[in-house]
């Protein structure tokens, strides 16, 4: 098994064949992985799953914010070429999406976007012509900024989970906690007030356009779990903010490169990371556009109730975006 930087939850042979007979069972009593049907038949399959497989399937539990789920594996013949964009993926690797499904209904309600990718609850994500390089997840050429997932709205997901179908480059997701920075509490003072805005990303295009007075939002806030972060650098403008501030988001930048770590996923292997606590990236890497790039699946989960988001994002408008629940579709 290859060494790994990140925690790994093993799934022995009996697991992965309760997991993934689920997922075929459920794809083949729906007939599609984005059918309404199956969607609100997830929280029924996920109850006649059994405890052992639910606790290893819980949420991250840990300060390092993530985890590696290991040992589901990939035929990649059976795959077919990697799509040169997210459109043009259809039914490939159907039960892929199924079985990731089933992993976010265990550990929250699955969330979607009517702004991205169609509304579907499972992206994915290949580089694609013409975006190299974007600041989002079809690009290549670039290093991809570590970046709270959908910083810019009220309704992001707790944990985002990414499942690996094909990597032969080896190309590194970074992840980084805030729970192991070494900020001074002076720079974590700083960072709590709402000085800056997060303006939606070049994925979301009727959001970038929205018409609403773009609000300051904090970076760091406190939660009964511990320090919790709001981040994307990329698309938060500094113009208007004072030095202190400045200074101690450039202090935060420093620490989450410092304790980041760089994790080559294996075909089957699902990163799970808690959005709260954990910024996520991807190494720069040269595109192919030959069908054998790097491809993954992106879920998302929010878990109700979990009281790690201060009560003034209610009001904010999320730029026009809803987020969809897939028991509610």
């Amino acid at each position: 098994m290859p060494a790994c930087p990140a925690p790994v939850r093993p799934l022995d042979a009996a697991a992965v064949a309760e997991l993934t007979g689920a997922a075929d069972a459920l794809l083949v009593r729906h007939g599609s992985a984005t059918s309404p049907g199956l969607l609100a038949d997830l929280p029924t399959a996920c109850a006649a799953l059994s405890p052992a497989l639910r606790h290893t399937l819980r949420p991250v539990d840990t300060a390092d914010g993530l985890f590696v789920l290991r040992g589901l594996t990939v035929d990649d013949a059976r795959l077919g070429p990697t799509p040169a964009h997210w459109s043009k993926v259809e039914d490939a690797g159907a039960g892929w999406d199924v079985v990731l499904l089933l992993v976010s209904t265990l550990m929250g309600t699955p969330i979607a976007w009517d702004g991205q990718q169609d509304g579907r609850f499972v992206h994915n994500i290949v580089p694609s012509p013409g975006h190299e390089s974007e600041q989002t997840g079809a690009s290549s050429s670039v290093l991809l900024t570590p970046h709270t997932e959908d910083a810019f709205h009220p309704g992001r997901a707790h944990l985002l989970l990414l499942c690996c179908m094909r990597n032969h480059d080896r190309i590194a997701t970074t992840a980084a906690s805030v729970r192991l920075t070494g900020l001074s509490e002076s720079d974590v003072d700083q960072l709590r007030r709402p000085v800056a805005p997060i303006l939606p990303d070049d994925a979301y295009e009727q959001a970038r356009h929205y018409g609403g007075r773009p609000a300051p939002v904090p970076t760091l806030f406190d939660s009964p779990e511990g320090l919790t972060m709001r981040y994307d650098p990329a698309y938060t403008p500094l113009d208007g903010t004072d030095q202190a501030w400045r200074e101690a988001y450039g202090h935060l930048g420093e620490e989450l490169a410092r304790v980041s770590v760089a994790v080559s996923l294996e075909p089957g292997d699902i990163l799970v990371v808690d959005n709260d606590i954990v910024v996520h990236g991807r190494v720069p890497f040269r595109a192919h556009y030959d069908g054998t790039d790097r491809w993954l699946k992106r879920a998302s989960a929010r878990v109700e109730g979990r009281p790690t988001r201060p009560t003034a994002e209610h009001d904010e408008h999320g730029y026009g975006q809803a987020a969809l629940t897939a028991w509610a579709v």
